[in-house]
This record gives structure tokens, sequence and C-alpha cells, in this order.
């Protein structure tokens, strides 16, 4: 897209589109039953200023660019240009305009950027205000981008712009932008009533305006950016002063990327102009190709050997391009050549001269002195005294110059000695060394790494500085170094050790410290020391309790406990061995069950160390058994159940029959009696007789007992 600027506020706006002749798409807008094309003109704060209809485009087919006998046309690409036209009237604005077209959709057959079928394109220009420039028209392209390209053959292409008010223009390769989707394609129209592959959830309705700016760049597949958008070796580039496109593309294929035009008046950038095109690469058939191989350096002296890389051709024809002479030619497929001075030259090749498909190419040659240099790779020093001296070898003249590179981490960083000494590496690593040298114009350049062997470090991780008697301490070593290492411990308690790990008891009470010293002496001679003196151990309390009874039954299960623990102790916890557990240094508790229970007191003091004692109390166990002969269960509160009393009895079972062996009641719970009915109903009054089992817990012996008992009933 661009603009004119017609004076008196008018401008003339110029938007062209390409279409693929081939595509079963939408056609141009405006055209086919397609919506118009709409321009949104936004001002400086993002708010719509208005929007145009511009009309029916004028629609030409694009000629192929490559017009060369020599390669065969391919008939299966077609491209139609469609130029709008519209002129508008935009008064002076602070911030000027931004003028947007956008569409929906891209080929889905573009190899470089995410699905896109379904990524549409962004057109847009601005027209600055007038507190920057007051008159300005945009730049615009000077040749038709080419419709396709060959896969293997360079490409080079004049992608340089005019500008109507001289300004200075700045190219670049960029990314185009994002557009509509295929559920609006265009502005104004209705998106689809359900899902389709190209829109799997259509909004409710679509944008009648072009959203302001900022612009969504397209999203490149792997590996391809905006900067490398197209398969190719050597990669697309354009020169940043002429607009020269080239470079040799090596993929067949459709390629979207942008070309960038940064307009510059005064030095001071005024606007960017942006081109979005699609470049289609193919297979060329190509019948005479005239190619000259790039030497092997600039600098290889006066003699040249000339290597000759041309397709299909048996007749040659050379010029050497030595201007002052008209003999410094040859018929030689690969000749060598002499040159009397040095030079830049400007050597041609025709190749099938003088017949209807021949094809010629240029290629400059550099003839001056050999350059080749390197330099010594320089062996590894230790940090501590590091001096390194580096010296320019191989071929060159005395008239060269150089530059070093050592990093910023070197004093000094750079030189441009010959023969620098003395380089000094403040931090240890591996650090890359360039160097660069300069010949007339020949450039050479040689890259190597030197090692910095750092100190050691010592140090001692995580150690704690309050402890409690006796304090053992696992040391923990955080160290490093390069090289090999051998550890020294020393300790304040008169102890050593060379472990890498020590482990040291320190008792009595009172404050410590450790001295951990690192040695290396494979290489590089040098040792660290790391000391703490601040390790302090503290006094630990002492558990101490008696109790009372220590031996009991379960009929007498009442203990006394009495805190005995050193008078340092601030904080008491006790636990009883049956879920019980207390605060307080002294406590009297009750057992509910027969066993051995340990009594455990947990003691701790104002400096926060801890002890324990447990001690175990027994509560024996007792045994009774009394059974009733009689009772009453006429509700009165007095005798209702017949309940034996078992004190003592584990695995108990107790059973009533009735006189004709029926059994009418049974339970294993010693606190669970009978009250006198069966299956919910009230027994007579009868003999009955029952039967008890249970192990004795006193003798440890299985008893059986029967008898009798009388319900006595009132009715």
């Amino acid at each position: 897209m661009i603009y004119d600027d017609l004076g008196g506020g008018n401008y003339r706006i110029t938007l062209k589109v390409y279409r693929d002749c081939f595509s079963t798409g939408s056609d141009f807008d405006g055209l086919g039953g397609a919506g118009p094309a709409y321009l949104t003109v936004y001002d400086a704060s993002n708010t719509v200023f208005n929007t145009y209809e511009m009309g029916l485009p004028v629609v030409t087919h694009v000629p192929p660019a490559i017009n060369s006998p020599c390669i065969i046309t391919p008939n299966t690409i077609c491209v139609d240009q469609g130029v709008y036209t519209y002129t508008i009237n935009l008064p002076p604005l602070a911030g000027g305009y931004y003028l947007v077209y956008q569409r929906c959709c891209r080929n889905q057959s573009i190899l470089n950027i995410v699905n896109p079928a379904s990524v549409g394109s962004t057109y847009y220009t601005h027209i600055p205000g007038p507190e920057q420039v007051a008159v300005n028209s945009s730049p615009r392209f000077t040749n038709l981008p080419p419709i396709f390209v060959c896969n293997g053959l360079k490409f080079n292409f004049n992608h340089s712009a005019t500008d109507p008010d001289g300004d200075q223009l700045v190219y670049s390769i960029c990314a185009p932008y994002q557009g509509l989707d295929g559920c609006c394609p265009s502005l104004n129209t209705s998106p689809p009533t359900g899902a389709t592959n190209s829109c799997p959830s259509p909004p409710s309705n679509c944008p009648w305006v072009a959203p302001p700016p900022p612009y969504l760049p397209v999203i490149f597949t792997t590996p391809y950016t905006s900067s490398y958008p197209i398969a190719s070796n050597p990669a697309f580039s354009i020169n940043p002063t002429t607009g020269a496109l080239s470079g040799t593309p090596n993929k067949n294929g459709q390629w979207v990327f942008g070309i960038c035009i940064q307009e510059f008046r005064n030095n001071q950038l005024i606007g960017t102009h942006y081109r979005d095109f699609q470049i289609n690469v193919v297979t060329c058939s190509v019948t005479v190709l005239s190619l000259i191989k790039d030497p092997p350096s600039k600098c290889q002296g006066n003699n040249i050997q000339f290597q000759n890389q041309s397709v299909n051709a048996n007749t040659f024809f050379w010029d050497f391009g030595v201007t002052s002479l008209s003999n410094d030619t040859s018929n030689v497929t690969n000749p060598f050549y002499t040159y009397a001075d040095t030079g830049t030259y400007n050597v041609t090749l025709i190749a099938n001269p003088g017949k209807p498909c021949a094809d010629t190419s240029q290629r400059t040659i550099y003839v001056y002195p050999p350059l080749d240099i390197d330099f010594p790779k320089s062996s590894y020093q230790c940090l501590k005294g590091n001096a390194f001296n580096f010296s320019v070898t191989g071929v060159y003249l005395p008239q060269s110059t150089f530059q070093w590179n050592f990093t910023s981490s070197a004093t000094p960083s750079t030189s441009s000695l010959s023969n620098p000494t003395n380089i000094v590496f403040s931090n240890p690593g591996k650090y890359t060394v360039k160097l660069k040298a300069k010949q007339f114009a020949c450039r050479d350049s040689a890259v190597d790494t030197i090692r910095v062997i750092g100190r050691p470090t010592a140090k001692i991780n995580n150690l704690p500085t309050s402890l409690c008697d006796p304090a053992r301490v696992a040391f923990s070593n955080g160290s490093s170094s390069e090289l090999p290492i051998k550890y020294y411990w020393h300790f304040s308690n008169g102890n050593n050790s060379t472990a890498y790990e020590p482990v040291q008891v320190f008792t009595p009470p009172g404050v410590f410290g450790v001295t951990l010293t690192v040695v290396t002496d494979s290489i590089c001679k040098d040792t660290a020391i790391v000391s703490v003196s601040n390790v302090t151990v503290n006094p630990s309390p002492f558990a101490g309790f008696t109790f009372s009874p220590q031996v009991t039954t379960i009929f007498d299960p009442e203990i006394t406990i009495t805190n005995a623990a050193s008078s340092d102790v601030s904080l008491w916890y006790y636990t009883f061995g049956d879920g019980g557990k207390t605060n307080f240094p002294s406590e009297l508790h009750v057992y509910k069950a027969y066993g051995n229970y340990p009594i455990k007191q947990y003691v701790t003091n104002t400096f926060g160390c801890t002890d324990t004692l447990t001690q175990i109390v027994k509560i024996l166990p007792e045994f009774r058994f009394w059974v009733p002969n009689a009772f009453t269960p006429d509700d009165n509160t007095l005798n209702d159940t017949f309940l034996p009393i078992v004190i003592g009895a584990e695995k108990y079972d107790f059973e009533i029959f009735d006189r004709w062996g029926e059994r009418i009641f049974k339970t294993d719970n010693t606190m669970q009696g009978w009250n006198g009915t069966f299956k919910g109903q009230p027994c007579k009054q009868d003999i009955y007789v029952w039967r008890i089992s249970f192990t004795n817990v006193v003798s440890e012996k299985d008893e059986i007992h029967y008898g009798h008992v009388t319900l006595i009933t009132n009715l």
C-alpha cells in the first residue's frame, strides 16, 4: 500500500494485491461476488476516522521475472495483480493516520508458516502528522516481485524503491503480518452458520472495520524465522542500502516473507513501508548456465587458477577484466591467468558464445598477496599469576594490520599488536580469543580458546552455631575446584581429619571452632582456607522421675509420678503408655486396664536441649467370679437382670438354656446380662441352666462353669 500527497489534504491511495490464478478461493474484493475492498483509517489514538470502499481493481497478469531463453518458464505458476486506486481527504492531524486493509486467506501449500489456509494478511501504511513532516509521499518499489525462482540457482533481484521526496531508504527482510481469518475472510461479511475446517468456532458476527495497530506477525514453522524465511544456502539477504535481494533456494515450494523499507528524512525515521509477497521455488529446466566457481580466497596472489562450473556448454570465452588490455582473454575451459598488478577485477565468462542460447556470468576477483593467518594455541594457565602471550603466524605482509579480542574479562581486552604479551584474565573459565587481519582488500581471521584454571574454594555448608552437649556434627563440605583437591580439617577440640566430610563430637559445653584448608597441587598449586569459630555447645538437661507404686494391681491402679530432672529444665512432657499425657512436672495417673506401661519423660532446658527417660510401671491383673442364683425381671430396677460378676477374664462366653436344652441367650460381653426374655417375649417363671467359659488372666488357665438360676415373676 502506497500513498501520494496531492496537496490540500488529498491523498491518492494505491493498494496492490496479488492472487494465485489457479486458486479456487475467493476472487479479488469487488469481483466475482466478493465483497468490497474496505480501507479503514485510524487516527493516532487508534480511533476510527473513516472507512472507504476502494472500488474495483485493475487486474493484470504478472509476467515471469526470468526472461532468459536458457530457462524454460514453468506453466504451473500464474499470478494476477489487482491494483486499487482511491483518493481520500485527510486534514492535518497530530500523530497522522494509519491506513489498513485486511484479507484472508493464504495458500494452504505455503511451507514456512503455521496453518497458512487460516492466516490472513494485513497491508497498512502510516501517514505522519504535520509536526513530523509537512509533506510526504511513501516510497514505492521499482520492480514487480518474481513469480518464481529456480531451485539450486543463485537468485538476484533488484528490490529497490524510489521516493518522491528524495528520502533516504533502508531495506531489510521482515515478517509479514496476520490478518483476517477463515471465519471472516473479509470485512462486513457473515460468518458460517456451523463449524467448518477453516472456522471451527464461528463468531456471532464479523467486524465491519479492520482492527487498529499493532498487528501480529505470522508464526513461522521451525526452522524458519523472519530473518530466515526460506530454505536456502546461502541464506537470502538484502543489501540495506541498495535493496538487492540475493540467495540460493534449495527446496521447492511456496514461501511467504516480507520486505521492509525504513524512510528517513534528516536522519529521522518518518515511516516504514511493507511488502508482503510469496515466492514459488521450482525446478527449472536450464539449457545453458554460465557459472564461475568462487575462488578459495580473496588473497591468493597474482597467479589465479579459474574453475568453470558451467552447465550444458562446450565453448567458452573468458575476459579477465584488465581494462587496459584487450588480450586478457581465453577460450580454455579452466584457464590459468597471471595478473601484472594487484587490484580488483571483474571477470566475465560466456558459455556457448555466439550461439542462440548462451549465458553470461561475472565474478569479482581480488588479486592481492596471500593472507593466511593463525596463532599458536596457548596452554592453560592458573588464575593466580596468569599472563598470556600471543603471536601471529602464517602468511602476511608487513603492511598487514591486526585486531585481537580477548573478551572483557582480560586486561587489556583488545590489542592491535602482532605479538601482544602479558594478557591477564580476571576470572577462571574458557575464553574465545579472536584474531582478525586486514591486508589491502583482504581479510582473514583465526579463532581459538584458552583455559584459565580457577583457584580452589573452601566452604563448610550449613554448620549450626548452636548445639547441645554432647554435639555430634557431620560436617558438610561445599568446597570446589577444577583440579583434584585435598582436605585438611582442624578442630578446636584437638582433633584433625583428612576426610571429605568428617564426623566430630564436641563436649563439654563451650565454644568450639573448625578450620578447613583445601589444597591443589597437581597443576596449579594453591590453597584456600575457611574458619568458623562460633560453634556453641550448650549444656543438656538430665531427665529423671520416680513413681509409686512401681507394681500394683488393677484394683489399685493409681500411680504417683514425681519429677526428679535436673534444675535447668524449663519444659516437661510425659506419656503414660495408655494414650495419656501431661505437661506438668509431677502427676497422678490412673490406669484402666492391667499391663506393663512405659512412662516416658521428655525434658527441655532454656537452650532448647532435650533428654528422655523411660521407666515401666506394672499393673497386675485380679480375678473375681460370682454368679447369683435368682433374679426378678419385673422392671422395678431391683434385680431385673441376671448378670454374673466376672473380673480378670478373657475369651468370655456366657450362655443360658431352658429345661429342654434350647439356648435362649448368648454374649461375650462381661458387662451384659440376661433380662429374662427370648425373641422379644418375657420368659415364664422357671429354673434355667447357664454355662460360662473364659480364660483366667491370673492363673492363665481356661475354665468352664455350669449352674442354674431361678427366674421369678410376680404374675
